[in-house]
């Protein structure tokens, strides 16, 4: 089920980093080269595949940005928190 704002808003604040942006969680993470945040995207490829939810990734030269959402909900919903955190605690 789509989240409201505020709760939105209440589960990001434990999140430092994460914003959301046009109804999408929104991270960037910063490497000091390339290749680092190419093994970065490789990690998140490989958690994505295995909770079957997957986010909007955009790979620069030596910064990831992920863009999360539940596409079949319209929204931000828990599930999105759910990864965040798996993500997090890996």
């Amino acid at each position: 089920m789509k989240l409201t704002t505020e709760e939105i808003t209440l589960r990001l604040q434990n999140l430092p980093g994460w914003h959301e942006k046009e109804g999408k969680l929104t991270k960037q993470f910063r490497f000091q080269t390339y290749m680092e945040g190419v093994d970065f995207v490789n990690r998140v490829a490989d958690l994505s595949e295995e909770v079957q939810h997957h986010p909007d990734v955009l790979l620069t030269y030596r910064q990831v940005e992920l863009q999360l959402t539940t596409h079949d909900q319209g929204g931000i919903t828990e599930k999105d928190f759910a990864w965040i955190q798996h993500l997090e605690t890996e």
